[in-house]
């Protein structure tokens, strides 16, 4: 177990003397610090140097989304140099990750072959837990070492590695805009998740062009059903701008920075010509589509989501598409939305009926306003059936009945929620669109 740093546990205590009064107060500091005392393992490689594997909970591998987010709320005191460090750490494990398989969405903490569905084809390499291919995956090392310049000023994670992790980055989100000629195939032959398997004989179901780029799975774990994940594409688009910036000012290579400037605008141009669909005569943007007039309405608890456009940077909470878009979400008409005695919110297919998550309860308040975020909070703080960490999911009628007892995203999310309540949030950290900055107008923040 590591020991809490002296910054962590400061801002742990002042969290829980400004939520004085409410059941947040007395579960804030455990959610902080539970990745830090429960997740965290120190490596070294002759290769990328001091590395720091996170695990996710309960699941012995480390997501790339999964770390980004655990990591949030440390950003909030990233200028201790101890926690600096470990950041720093944990984006250079991630580019490692994406330099050994940049279609992997979980990894081992080493070559252990251990994999999530042994089963699997093709058969992932031993540093591989799971190898589903999800675009949100690659944006959140770029999310990762884009905030931690911006909270610490440092660059040394911004090396040689992360140069070429970039470069990957991109060039396979320019491959899988003609998912056609793609190499990657997806097939889970047994095992109770048979059904994650890619239709086509692994490929995923026909995608027309967009401008958008592929992606086989959702944040979720769960298979697309149709390819272009809409919140998923939003968050490239986003990360791309930050990348740019990256590239520009860090970097020194102007013609990546160019790359993600044309690539974030054919995105963007791909999203509001594919997936703006009207629902009872009001335009909302829908969750996935395919490119060839089939699309799909709902929105799922998991980030990135349509509720989550905000946090994501590609738009401002005020925007009517996205206004419109939230209306939905959390309505009865997302089929993925509950309302029962103790909480409402948006679940997912991944968990049991009427079963909503604590992230989506947490994304509801990141994107409204002061009074909604703290009934999140509390809704939060009062539906952990009396653990004192965030779940999964749970029953909208029954918190006791929940899936995952031990969750670092949600501990993480809950966390970034009280940050944001108290004036210390760090969303301000992360990659911003053009459209989201004041007077944005669009696409298009850098020379074409």
């Amino acid at each position: 177990m590591w020991a809490v740093p002296e910054s962590l546990s400061t801002l742990g205590r002042r969290l829980a003397t400004e939520l004085r009064g409410g059941p947040a107060a007395d579960i804030v500091e455990r959610c902080l610090t539970n990745t830090w005392t429960t997740s965290m393992s120190w490596g070294t490689s002759p290769s990328y140097g001091s590395e720091v594997f996170v695990k996710t909970g309960d699941i012995p591998a480390m997501w790339l989304r999964d770390s980004t987010a655990q990591v949030r709320p440390y950003l909030a005191v990233a200028t201790d140099p101890e926690v600096g460090d470990v950041l720093a750490a944990v984006s250079r494990r991630q580019i490692r990750c994406v330099l050994l398989d940049p279609y992997a969405n979980a990894f081992n903490d080493g070559p252990t072959g251990a994999h999530g569905e042994p089963a699997d084809q093709p058969t992932p390499g031993d540093w591989v837990w799971e190898r589903k291919y999800e675009l949100d995956s690659l944006c959140a090392p770029l999310q990762l070492a884009y905030a931690i310049r911006r909270a610490t000023g440092r660059e040394d994670h911004l090396d040689e590695a992360f140069h070429r992790a970039a470069w990957t980055i991109v060039r396979l989100w320019r491959a899988e805009q003609s998912h056609a000629h793609s190499p990657y195939r997806f097939i889970r032959p047994t095992g109770p998740f048979a059904g994650d398997s890619l239709p086509l004989n692994g490929h995923g179901s026909a995608a027309g062009w967009t401008g958008m780029t592929w992606s086989g799975f959702r944040p979720s774990d769960d298979a697309c059903a149709h390819g272009y994940l809409i919140p998923a594409n939003a968050l490239a688009s986003a990360s791309l701008h930050g990348l740019a910036e990256l590239a520009a000012a860090v970097l020194d290579d102007t013609e990546l920075a160019h790359e993600c400037w044309r690539l974030a605008d054919e995105i963007d141009a791909g999203i509001l010509a594919h997936a703006v669909v009207e629902v009872d005569g009001t335009a909302v943007l829908a969750y996935e589509v395919d490119g060839l007039g089939a699309s799909l309405l709902c929105d799922d608890a998991n980030l990135p989501s349509l509720l989550s456009l905000p946090l994501s940077g590609w738009c401002t909470p005020d925007d009517p598409l996205y206004r419109a878009t939230r209306r939905f979400a959390l309505s009865e008409a997302n089929p993925s939305y509950f309302s029962g005695s103790y909480a409402s919110g948006i679940g997912s297919p991944h968990t049991p009926d009427r079963h909503i998550w604590p992230l989506a309860i947490a994304t509801a308040g990141l994107t409204g306003d002061t009074d909604e975020a703290a009934r999140a909070l509390e809704t939060l703080a009062s539906t952990t059936a009396g653990t004192g960490l965030m779940h999964e999911s749970f029953h909208v009628d029954a918190p006791g009945r929940f899936t995952r007892d031990w969750f670092g995203w949600a501990n993480a999310m809950f966390c970034e929620l009280a940050l944001e309540l108290c004036g210390d949030g760090v969303r301000q950290l992360f990659p911003v669109h053009p459209r989201a900055l004041p007077g944005g107008s669009g696409a298009g923040s850098g020379p074409a």
